[in-house]
C-alpha cells in the first residue's frame, strides 16, 4: 500500500527546489533566453552567455552556480524571429 500523500509532499518539495533553482540561474544570467526575459536585459548574448547553468548544493545547503559551455554539433543557434 502506498502512502499517495506522501509522495506528493516529496513531489512539491522537490518541485519547489527546483523551481528555486531555475530562477536563481535566470537571475544571474544577463541577458534574456527562451521564457527568461528580463527588462534589464532585453537582447539575447550568445558571447558571453552560450552555456549550461549547473546547480550545486553546498555542505551549508545553499547552491553554487557554475557553468559548461554549450557544445553545439548539428545546428547553430540563431535568433528566434516572432
Amino acid at each position: 500500500n502506498f502512502n499517495t500523500n506522501l509522495i506528493e509532499a516529496l513531489e512539491l518539495s522537490h518541485m519547489l527546489e527546483y523551481s528555486e533553482l531555475i530562477v536563481a540561474g535566470g537571475l544571474a544570467r544577463e541577458e534574456s533566453r527562451g521564457a527568461h526575459f528580463r527588462n534589464d536585459f532585453p537582447k539575447r548574448d550568445d558571447d558571453k552567455w552560450m552555456k549550461h547553468t549547473l546547480a550545486f548544493r553546498k555542505e551549508d545547503g545553499g547552491y553554487e552556480l557554475k557553468y559548461r559551455p554549450v557544445r553545439v554539433t548539428r545546428y547553430q543557434p540563431e535568433e528566434r524571429k516572432y
